[in-house]
């Protein structure tokens, strides 16, 4: 499998400058290949290299430690999934991958807090190892911040005026994963993955890793492709959500991790709206992207399915 060279990778401070050849690749990405890499962010390598070994460390606890704080028994989706709590693809068995999930809280008077919502659900956070809630939670403020300065500039390649996302995502449905993809198992088959076949659900998703191979990205061409990552570069993608609400004009693209003989921890930031946001295209019948998104869950974590 080669390494997919369709993907262009952009310099977020020449994006922030205008700068014309930047701009470009960032149409493509939006609006073609549905990926982008992007580097020179204000997120250093070295947040990046602490994010990475506190889920190394975290992850590295036995399971007795981790179910603490088991997002199974909260009927939410924060906290610690265990190997097998997902399956994105119904013809493929659960994945082969272990979860923390922590996403945007309500402050404690918010008025929202009275309708329960799922993707709201208050963090779980474990007592080790130290320091881990902290760390995740610094990266996440600077995620939350990169990702809007994104999403300013990707509405004006898919023509929405200047700012039309600032007001819509004033408490976004922001999840932090961190996922530990174990070495792939001798006896997995062919339904078996770290994950599979999936597009993403919401609007954008800013993802870093530990630099291990595992991510493919499905080519125009038909095949997979793999997509090389360095430490402290992202990846970009775009989802379901965003792809609807645009008419089709951004392209959610499908992507897996199969899994190799190297285990693998990589961190997506699933950047979403407010969840009575109307995400639907103009025209069609509206739809909210909190709606969207608990049927995308639903649909999903293992613990949900079923319980509509």
């Amino acid at each position: 499998m080669r390494i997919l060279d369709m993907i262009d990778q952009i310099d977020f401070g020449a994006l922030q400058a205008h700068d014309p050849s930047t701009r470009a690749k960032l149409r493509r990405g939006v609006l073609e290949t549905g990926f982008l890499k992007i580097n020179n962010t204000p997120i250093s390598k070295e947040n990046v290299d602490a994010l990475i070994k506190a889920y190394g460390a975290f992850f590295a606890q036995s399971n007795a430690e981790k179910s603490k704080v088991d997002m199974a028994a909260t009927g939410s989706n924060r906290g610690w999934g265990a190997s097998g709590s997902e399956q994105v693809d119904p013809m493929a068995n659960p994945d082969y991958k272990e979860v923390f999930d922590c996403g945007f809280e309500l402050g404690k008077d918010d008025p929202l807090r009275a309708e329960g919502l799922l993707v709201y659900g208050d963090n779980q956070w474990p007592t080790a190892p130290e320091g881990f809630q902290a760390t995740v939670q610094e990266y996440y403020a600077g995620a939350i911040t990169l990702c809007r300065a994104l999403l300013g500039h990707i509405a004006e390649v898919a023509e929405r005026e200047a700012g039309y996302f600032d007001s819509r995502f004033t408490r976004p449905m922001a999840l932090l994963r961190g996922n530990y993809y174990p070495a792939r198992p001798d006896w997995a088959g062919e339904k078996d993955f770290g994950i599979a076949a999936h597009t993403d659900y919401g609007c954008l998703t800013l993802l870093t890793g530990d630099g291990t191979a595992g991510l493919e990205v499905l080519g125009a061409d038909g095949d997979w492709h793999a997509v090389d990552m360095a430490p402290g570069e992202f990846v970009i993608n775009f989802g379901e959500m965003l792809e609807m609400w645009t008419g089709g004009r951004v392209k959610a693209t499908l992507h897996r991790v199969v899994g190799s003989g190297a285990e693998r921890i990589s961190v997506p930031m699933f950047f979403n709206p407010n969840h009575d946001t109307d995400v639907s295209a103009e025209g069609a019948e509206p739809i909210s992207a909190g709606a969207y998104l608990k049927r995308r869950y639903d649909e999903t974590y293992v613990h949900l399915q079923g319980k509509g």
